[in-house]
């Protein structure tokens, strides 16, 4: 497994589909990233070099994408903002239920747990 940039990469993949293992880079981001490296896409990630690594760290990190521990610190301060301010969105967060405006008479099980039944016990 290749190491960038603190993160573990398979290596029998081709690097194009390795770098969506890193946390914040997607499919196209790792195509543009590829591109202004200059590296070759199609290559395994096993077959790259010291050199070649270093170009696509630095291809990442000159670029401005914001990745890992960065981007999850960011991502929860945006939803501390949304709770701290009692909008809508953030009263969905804390209370644990759909955020985006799905269903929630049926469905909605991921978010809400398991079902707990409400009735009448019968002795």
């Amino acid at each position: 497994m290749a190491r960038l940039l603190g993160v573990e990469i398979p290596n029998e993949k081709r690097i194009e589909a390795s770098l969506p293992y890193i946390f914040g880079i997607g499919r196209k981001t790792a195509t543009k990233i590829l591109d202004e490296a200059g590296v070759d896409p199609n290559l395994r990630t096993g077959e790259l070099g010291e050199e070649q690594l270093a170009r696509i760290a630095n291809a990442i990190t000159g670029g401005g994408v914001m990745i890992e521990g960065d981007l999850r610190r960011e991502l929860q301060i945006h939803l501390k903002r949304l709770t701290s301010i009692n909008c809508y969105r953030g009263l969905r967060h804390r209370r644990g239920l759909p955020v985006r405006g799905q269903r929630t008479s049926t469905n909605a099980r991921t978010r809400k747990g398991k079902r707990k039944t409400v009735g009448v016990i019968r002795k």
